[in-house]
């Protein structure tokens, strides 16, 4: 994947005269040894990241974790004490005033927790704003914005003022004002903390379904683990300005780099991060169309089973034959299994969550045969196997509605 946002050793210092400080940092001192001989906080402390084009990345942390003051480094808004902030190869720490102000208008839009909205200006008014600034035409403007409008759910809304909406509403003219300009990044900054639990979710979906369609690259602030774990790609941990972890929500949750992290993730539902992938068993042995009825045996047999998949030469599933029908089919003379009437075992692609397949793992009698997006069979779902890996490192869940 292209590297659309890279940060090299970003450090960021509040006080007057931040260098006394940095120097203390590069010879070792801590951010409490810093702050006691000089009364300057270290905000952002040698963190490196980078962000994938096209990928929602998702920085979180407790308050004071310097994820907030992270994202405003990464437009500028808040100037780095040292390190480097690459946006598509070019370093903007070393921009003049004006280029600055183009990245900042053409390729970069900021969605902030309190909505923004100018209380005096409709919701047409403040979507415009961005381009209006720009001195695009009245008509163009305004095109742009009632189509972003209409995508964010406040088609027929654009005469209202601030006042007349809901807070989810707010902040989906915010989200509207924002795309209006087109950006390649989304800076969002705890964008929907101070949304009701309803609202927020609501938030959430809204946001996955326009990523979905517009593939922008996003990076998301919050505090909350399971906003995080529910939109983010790849997801970033801050602690006392320090990165501690950065990975994919199933690495955070199976892997956490220290106790901080296992602090945050303890109890976590893992069918809401693990897909069928993460569980499944390969899918061994397997029989082929050609084979015969008693191959079928002998392999069911040497391997303790009392059913197993058939598949033709590219890995296609035909069905699922059980040491009785195979039995009864060398009884009957049959010489290969293409002959047989097979069970239709039930399928399910890997990518699925494992909290969305509960029900059917529940229901079926028989494993579950899993599917790649070519439709070959790639791995076997068996009940018991399920819960060993919902069960590992401690996991906590309750699967007991779900399977018995």
């Amino acid at each position: 994947m292209n590297v659309k946002i890279e940060v090299k050793n970003l450090i960021k210092i509040f006080g007057t005269q931040p260098q006394r400080a940095l120097k203390l940092l590069q010879a070792g001192k801590t951010k409490e040894q810093i702050l006691e001989e000089t009364g300057y906080t270290v905000g952002i402390n040698n963190v490196s990241f980078s962000v994938h084009e096209g990928e929602i990345f998702v920085v979180m942390g407790l308050s004071g974790s310097g994820k907030s003051t992270i994202l405003r480094c990464l437009n500028l808004l808040m100037e780095p004490t040292s390190g480097v902030i690459m946006v598509d190869g070019q370093d903007i720490t070393k921009l003049k005033a004006v280029d600055l102000r183009k990245v900042r208008q053409e390729k970069m839009a900021m969605v902030f927790q309190q909505f923004a909205l100018l209380p005096h200006r409709t919701v047409l008014q403040n979507a415009v704003y961005g381009l209006e600034v720009q001195g695009i035409p009245r008509e163009e403007r305004e095109e742009k914005a009632r189509k972003c409008l209409e995508m964010v759910g406040l088609g027929g809304w654009e005469d209202k003022y601030p006042d007349e909406l809901s807070g989810g509403m707010k902040q989906r003219v915010g989200l509207a004002r924002a795309l209006t300009n087109d950006p390649d990044i989304l800076l969002m900054d705890e964008a929907f903390s101070a949304l009701d639990p309803l609202i927020r979710e609501e938030m959430q979906d809204e946001l996955l379904n326009l990523q979905q369609r517009m593939n922008k690259t996003i990076v998301f602030i919050t505090h909350d683990l399971n906003e995080a774990l529910k939109l983010g790609d790849r997801i970033a941990f801050l602690r006392g300005g320090s990165l501690i972890q950065v990975g994919t929500p199933e690495e955070i949750i199976t892997s956490p780099a220290d106790d901080y992290v296992a602090r945050f993730v303890r109890g976590v539902d893992r069918t809401k991060i693990l897909t069928i992938q993460d569980v499944m068993k390969k899918p061994q042995p397997v029989v082929r169309l050609s084979d015969g009825p008693n191959v079928a045996l002998r392999i069911m047999k040497e391997n303790g089973i009392s059913s197993v998949f058939v598949v033709d030469r590219s890995r296609q599933i035909h069905g699922l034959v059980t040491a009785d029908l195979a039995l009864e089919a060398s009884k009957s003379g049959i010489r290969v299994l293409s002959e047989m009437d097979l069970i239709q075992a039930p399928t399910i692609y890997q990518d699925v969550l494992v909290q969305e397949a509960l029900p059917l793992i529940a229901e079926s009698k028989l494993p579950l045969a899993v599917l790649d997006q070519e439709k070959r069979l790639v791995g076997i779902i068996i009940r018991g196997a399920v819960l060993a890996a919902l069960a590992e490192d401690g996991g906590e869940v309750d699967v007991s509605n779900s399977i018995r």
